[in-house]
């Protein structure tokens, strides 16, 4: 797989794909990640991608020809299974979305800034809007590495235990049971006598049992559309 990022100030991605599982992942050449500037394509002779918007409202807008050029550059190259955009108008990010995008083939993902983009962007050539919650960044960067970074991890050979991630809260609609490791007490604090049984059936059943009691306390939404 290969994802492409649009950004303005692809600065702000340096960090998040430089560390931990995404970036063994790219090692292992099990994912390329190319994050691009969008002013290469602007063809303004001092590189301006924002203009005013029309009707004076306030604010900077992205403009549709470098974005609209980078696209059709990138798409001249390689075949791209959707073109997503991150924007907090945008359809709430879940796990059933993640799990499709990680089987899917390239990817465009498009950051917002200042107060968006042109409108015709988003009619003509995004593909899919994702929001990663119901507040507003400074831009789209952090929620396409928030995006990135759950796509990646499911991708076959990313992760060495892939029942792993399959396990994870959100999975089926219920948040993951609790965890817990050596040792055994801690301050006179104990791990449940039955996962320390070996009875594997036994064990299995208390972790489902957990998972419904953990999500209806605490979210109780999840838990009521699994049902």
């Amino acid at each position: 797989m290969r994802i492409d990022i649009l950004s303005a100030v692809p600065g702000l991605l340096e960090g998040p794909f430089s560390d931990s599982i995404v970036k063994r992942a790219k090692e292992k050449g099990l994912v390329e990640i190319v994050v691009h500037n969008i002013r290469d394509w602007s063809t303004d002779k001092h590189k301006k991608i924002d203009d005013e918007p029309f009707g004076g409202s306030a604010g900077m807008v992205l403009t549709i020809q470098p974005i609209a050029d980078a696209i059709a550059s990138l798409k001249s190259e390689r075949a791209y299974a959707e073109v997503i955009f991150l924007t907090p108008d945008g359809e709430q990010l879940k796990q059933g979305a993640v799990n499709h995008l990680s089987m899917q083939g390239n990817l465009i993902l498009l950051c917002g800034h200042y107060k968006g983009i042109d409108q015709r962007i988003r009619e003509h050539l995004v593909t899919r809007e994702f929001s990663i919650g119901d507040y507003v960044l400074s831009g789209g960067e952090l929620a396409a590495a928030v995006l990135t970074d759950a796509i990646v991890r499911l991708i076959p050979g990313v992760i060495g235990d892939e029942q792993s991630a399959l396990t994870d809260s959100f999975q089926d609609n219920l948040l993951a049971p609790p965890v817990y490791t050596r040792p055994a007490e801690y301050n006179g604090w104990k791990v449940p006598e039955i996962l320390r049984s070996g009875d594997h059936k036994a064990i299995n059943e208390w972790l489902e049992e957990q998972a419904v009691e953990r999500t209806q306390a605490l979210r109780p939404d999840l838990f009521e559309k699994d049902s």
